[in-house]
């Protein structure tokens, strides 16, 4: 997919208190490969370290916390999360 369709599969999704999407950025996978916790108590990350991706950070309207999207490997994922990646929480992992 192009970043202008991935622009907007991400605003489609239409999750309350994010900004709408108007860029994506080329950002490499061990920038933006936080670690989850799965309801089971399992931890995972998502991405390749070595691999780049199409990515954006939005600020949480109403909130200290922010929006961290990315887009690769045929997924879109939108997480939150605190100051410096704490506490990431999946949002959206939606297959494109």
């Amino acid at each position: 997919m192009t970043k202008e369709e991935l622009i907007r599969e991400f605003n489609a999704l239409h999750i309350p208190d994010m900004e709408e999407v108007a860029e994506l950025y080329e950002l490499k996978g061990d920038f933006i490969n936080l670690c989850y916790t799965l309801p089971s108590g399992q931890q995972v990350r998502l991405w390749d370290d070595d691999k780049m991706y199409y990515g954006a950070e939005l600020c949480k309207k109403g909130s200290d916390r922010c929006y961290g999207l990315t887009a690769g490997d045929g997924y879109l994922l939108v997480c939150e999360y605190g100051n410096g990646g704490a506490d990431a929480e999946i949002v959206v992992f939606k297959r494109l």
